[in-house]
């Protein structure tokens, strides 16, 4: 159970024998309205900027995406692979939901790229499926089809089966079909992450395919999302999933998932984590030396001191346990 995905120098091995591979979300215009203005109008510096920032994270690829409104979306996502493909060396997953899009996408894309997506209704597989199998990519296959999006995982692995099947039946192989098992927003949907964590086990033990999500959906209207995000990326990595599309550049996620790959056996001798946090710490002293320093009249506190009663409840009985210790001596 290994994809493997490449660029003309990079290649990236997705598989439970593997590490966690994480899939850059950012170049993504959706929600993102100077970004979906500065691509209609064909300026892609900030395409260029956020590539470069995700790899430098820790990306091992990097999602594209151009759905624009009214704009031209497979000739700007041609583009767009293109700039991406000219400032990084690694693999790329091409994103849309219009087919020729997808194909324009191929087109340009140097290497055996992950197309995203297909999705379970019978009309969608017979558009994409030829492209897949057409180019030697791979593809990730969405869970859902003409009836939904169901909150039962028995329903969304069904459809995962279908998908794997039918990709079969146009020569396309397991290795190269990932199954996106959807995540829903915890906020409304209370089973969302035990459902998810249910299929990911079953395609990885029932059908012998690789998953992938968009992860930053799970803790959608919700906040502190960078530690919820974290925590769900930790659970799905345990139950089997081997990659997401998410946010390289939010800290508590991508230790998360370097963590999650310690303990999963996948970081031998510990050495990526032990290179992340050395990294980190040397760049400690250059962030401070970033910071203004404080005029040397202000005081030496800017606010007003934040009282905390329990922890003052708790010295005072400790104080008090001290005292009665030291006469008792």
């Amino acid at each position: 159970m290994e994809t493997v995905l490449t660029s003309p120098t990079k290649t990236v091995r997705i598989g439970p024998d593997h590490p966690f591979v994480v899939i850059g979300e950012r170049i993504n215009p959706t929600g993102r309205k100077l970004l979906a203005a500065e691509m209609a109008a064909w300026n892609f510096e900030r395409v260029r900027k956020d590539a470069l920032a995700q790899v430098q994270a820790g990306a091992h690829m990097l999602d594209v995406n151009a759905g624009i409104p009214l704009a031209d979306e497979p000739a700007i996502l041609a583009e767009a692979i293109r700039v991406v493909q000219a400032v990084t060396d690694v693999p790329l997953c091409i994103d849309s939901s219009i087919v020729k899009a997808l194909e324009a996408g191929l087109a340009a894309y140097q290497g055996k790229p992950l197309l995203n997506s297909v999705t379970g209704e019978d009309e969608r597989l017979d558009a994409v499926l030829p492209l897949v199998a057409q180019y030697k990519c791979a593809v990730i296959g969405i869970s859902n089809d003409e009836t939904g999006i169901s909150e039962d995982p028995a329903v969304r692995f069904a459809i995962a089966k279908k998908i794997v099947a039918r990709a079969e039946s146009f020569g396309i192989p397991r290795a190269d079909v990932l199954i996106d098992p959807l995540a829903m927003p915890i906020g409304a949907v209370r089973s969302a992450g035990h459902s998810l964590f249910t299929i990911v086990r079953r395609c990885r033990e029932e059908l012998g395919v690789n998953t992938c999500c968009g992860a930053s959906n799970i803790s959608f209207g919700l906040p502190g999302r960078p530690a919820l995000n974290a925590t769900f990326m930790a659970m799905a990595i345990a139950a089997g999933m081997t990659c997401a599309i998410t946010n390289p550049l939010e800290r508590e996620i991508y230790q998360s998932i370097l963590g999650a790959d310690v303990f999963m056996g996948h970081d031998e001798n510990c050495a990526n984590w032990l290179k992340y946090v050395r990294a980190a710490q040397a760049a400690l002293p250059a962030e401070a030396a970033k910071k203004p320093a404080a005029p040397a009249s202000a005081p030496a506190e800017a606010g007003p001191e934040v009282r905390d009663p329990s922890a003052e409840r708790a010295a005072r009985e400790a104080r008090r346990a001290a005292r009665r210790g030291g006469s008792a001596g």
